[in-house]
């Protein structure tokens, strides 16, 4: 069943990868093997791909720059796509829209942005994701976030009526965009394109902002280590990271994962750590926290590859 689809991938000029391991597409670094990692260059291509692993029951993945999640230390059983090509697009509209695709890191949004002189997507500048990955979480920092900025996205679907895959899109009340979340983690759409409406602001102006929160970032975030960056969603009406300090766990290691000195939000790979000791030292976490400050710390983290 593999040869077909890698005899399929081939034709449609994909990138293909047998027993790649997840650890070289995670910014944790970890993760064992995937049975194929393919990257998709454009809409065709990926309905193609999409349609051949449905009707052949086979499981699929969509990994941005990998930087919110953590695969299993037994690989994962089945197809992992990544968006390049097409999907790595950007472009502005009208002087005040930016249409980019979905495998766009922040980073290069950012910058495209101040480039432009278009203000709103500072708060986005090292955040270390893609487009699509951003809007799927409605990531955000300093005061902004995704909401604040997408006008609407484009995505492939599953028509339940016709069983076909298709292009559709979603504006922005249709996208649910709340804390850490979009109607993207209710279903299994693959985003495709965001669009985005920004103001006219002056580039130094700009430019200084975003420097400003990329000192903050290096001064506060364990940026010297693999991490998923910040491993726990905010409580309502506390801080992840000051839980955690006040429960006596920075530092605290398990295996080759530690909770970091610098931010005890962030659980980072300290020496060699597999996904089993990552998940165990969460897994301390949140049984300290409940127990000396009975809150429920819920993790940020998607998991790939665990049954």
């Amino acid at each position: 069943m593999y040869n077909e689809l890698l005899e399929i991938c081939s034709n449609l000029n994909c990138t293909i990868l047998i027993e790649e391991p997840m650890k070289n597409h995670t910014t944790m670094k970890v993760g064992g093997a995937a049975d194929i990692f393919i990257q998709v260059n454009d809409e065709d291509s990926l309905i193609n791909i999409l349609s051949y692993c449905n009707n052949n029951s086979l499981s699929v993945y969509i990994i941005g720059k990998g930087s919110n999640v953590l695969v299993s230390d037994d690989g994962i059983k089945g197809v992992v796509l990544k968006l390049g090509g097409e999907f790595n697009s950007i472009k502005i509209i009208d002087d005040i829209y930016i249409s980019c695709g979905a495998g766009v890191s922040l980073s290069a949004l950012a910058q495209f942005a101040l480039k432009n002189s278009l203000t709103g997507l500072e708060f986005s500048y090292g955040i270390p994701g893609s487009v699509g990955g951003a809007l799927y979480m409605n990531a955000g920092a300093y005061n902004g976030e995704m909401k604040d900025v997408v006008v609407s996205s484009t995505h492939i679907s599953n028509n339940n009526d016709t069983k076909q895959f298709e292009i559709s899109s979603y504006n922005k009340e249709q996208l649910s965009l709340s804390y850490r979340h979009s109607i993207y983690a209710e279903n299994n759409y693959v985003i495709t394109s965001v669009l985005f409406k920004l103001q006219k602001g002056n580039f130094d102006d700009i430019k200084a902002k975003m420097n400003d929160f990329m000192q903050r970032r290096k001064d506060k975030q364990p940026l010297e280590y693999p991490s998923c960056g910040s491993t726990f969603k905010r409580p309502e009406g506390y801080f992840a990271g000051k839980l955690i300090e006040e429960c006596g766990l920075k530092g605290k290691r398990y295996g080759g994962a530690m909770v970091s000195e610098k931010h005890s939000g962030f659980v980072i790979n300290y020496d060699n750590a597999t996904c089993n000791d990552i998940l165990k030292l969460i897994d301390i976490i949140k049984k300290e926290v409940k127990s000396k400050k009975n809150i429920d710390l819920e993790c940020e983290v998607r998991k790939l590859g665990f049954i």
